[in-house]
């Protein structure tokens, strides 16, 4: 379909009535419509398996689904069923569930290099929970994240260092420091310039890029020759890249770990995992003084917990991780395949783990472009395509990968012709899409 045929009136107006109502008019600002060209901000009516509907009738194929969380695909059976089993026998109790142990028993099989875990709704939360408990072990203040990654909380401690910190307070910030991914001597300076101040350091285990050979392990030696904590942010790592995540395909244990996202296929629940000796003290079988870790009302739901114990089960019986990767390894050689015959491949790049892939558009100038982006969305969104980044469920399959990857195809077309004219305003159809992150709206 030509983008000037695409047309979501109905979408249109069902984000008029969710800016009315919700600020951003989305519960999460990757979602907003400000991500996507305007006025072809889909709202979404249903989904199964790879695919999505939105109220206009269109059909998609969706990558990147739930921000990463619904990494089975919509409604699978295998979790839908134990959710509504659990659904019909009570959802929160004045006392633990039963389940509560069975899920922390099947996540503490999955990531054997726990040895306690504690359940949660998001990942904030989680990865909050792990800075405090680590402040509390350490009796230092100063947090270090690593400043190459994009996101680890909504809370003041990360949001403050981002253009995003109006009403946070400059003193809060300044306890935040960062170090750059792939760089141990960069990060044991900055432990030598903070010496007996840095609380813990955390960090997405890997990214974009494979962890450079020893890294992990050397970071882990910093911590431990400088008596902080290492926390792993698993939130896209988890699951992804094996069933025990990044620390267990590459054989690093930290003290804590978080977990989320593909955790409960798009059923709201989070994990903070570590060391028995650290998350105890979060708990009532010690002589230490407290430390409030985590207690939420919601989080041990009867419901998400068992829709993350079916998670668990289908990844390791069905060999989901594999099943990822094979699949975004055919998307990303066709995606290359596709940008090189219509020459841009200089131009749109995919980088990423085959179970996690995302896409770069670049101008003529090789830099970073918002507007050849906004061109791209737009051409995979008349295709029927729905893809924010490349990031593949085991719901897709073959013929959904080629679909894809053809509609890309038509997309490099027009990318070419905006280069050689050296100007992609007249494919927009309006305003560029945003970056998430910035001061002013």
């Amino acid at each position: 379909m030509d983008t000037e045929e695409f047309q979501l009136p109905r979408s249109r107006k069902a984000n008029e009535r969710l800016h009315a109502m919700i600020p951003g008019g989305a519960h999460t600002y990757a979602k907003g419509d400000d991500q996507y060209p305007e006025h072809l901000a889909p709202v979404i009516s249903h989904g199964r398996g790879a695919h999505v509907w939105d109220v206009d009738g269109h059909r998609y194929i969706e990558y990147g689904s739930g921000l990463r969380s619904v990494s089975l695909g919509h409604a699978h059976p295998r979790v839908t069923e134990a959710v509504r089993r659990e659904i019909d026998r009570g959802s929160n109790f004045v006392r633990p569930s039963i389940v509560e142990a069975e899920a922390a028993e099947r996540f503490l099989a999955t990531v054997p290099t726990a040895e306690m875990v504690k359940f949660a709704k998001n990942g904030s939360d989680v990865t909050t929970a792990a800075v405090r408990l680590a402040r509390a072990a350490t009796g230092r203040g100063r947090v270090a994240i690593c400043g190459d990654h994009p996101f680890f909380s909504v809370d003041d401690w990360f949001i403050g260092t981002t253009p995003m910190s109006a009403g946070i307070p400059a003193a809060t910030t300044e306890l935040t420091v960062s170090f750059p991914y792939g760089d141990l001597a960069a990060t044991e300076a900055l432990l030598e310039r903070y010496r007996y101040e840095i609380a813990c350091l955390i960090l997405e285990p890997a990214g974009h890029t494979e962890p450079p050979p020893g890294y992990l392990a050397g970071l882990r030696e910093l911590a431990d020759r400088h008596g902080c904590v290492l926390v792993f942010d698993e939130m896209i790592t988890g699951l992804r890249w094996s069933a025990a995540g990044a620390q267990g395909l590459y054989g690093v244990t930290p003290d804590l770990s978080t977990f989320g996202k593909a955790l409960g296929n798009g059923f709201a629940i989070a994990a903070l995992a570590g060391r028995r000796e650290l998350m105890e003290r979060g708990g009532l079988r010690h002589s230490g003084e407290r430390v409030f870790l985590l207690s939420t009302t919601h989080g041990a739901e009867t419901h998400s917990l068992a829709a993350a114990m079916a998670v668990q089960t289908t990844y390791v019986e069905e060999g989901i991780t594999a099943r990822l990767h094979a699949l975004g390894e055919r998307l990303a050689s066709g995606v290359r395949e596709a940008a090189a015959g219509m020459g841009v491949e200089d131009h749109l790049l995919v980088r990423g783990r085959a179970s996690n892939l995302v896409f770069a558009t670049l101008d003529e100038d090789g830099q970073p472009s918002q507007q050849y982006r906004t061109l791209f969305l737009r051409r995979l969104l008349a295709g029927g395509v729905l893809a924010p980044s490349f990031v593949v469920s085991s719901a897709l399959d073959d013929a959904d990968i080629d679909r894809t990857v053809e509609v890309v195809a038509q997309a490099c077309a027009v990318y070419r012709k905006a280069l050689d004219a050296g100007d992609p305003t007249p494919w927009l159809g309006g305003r560029p899409v945003k970056p998430v992150f910035r001061r002013l709206v």
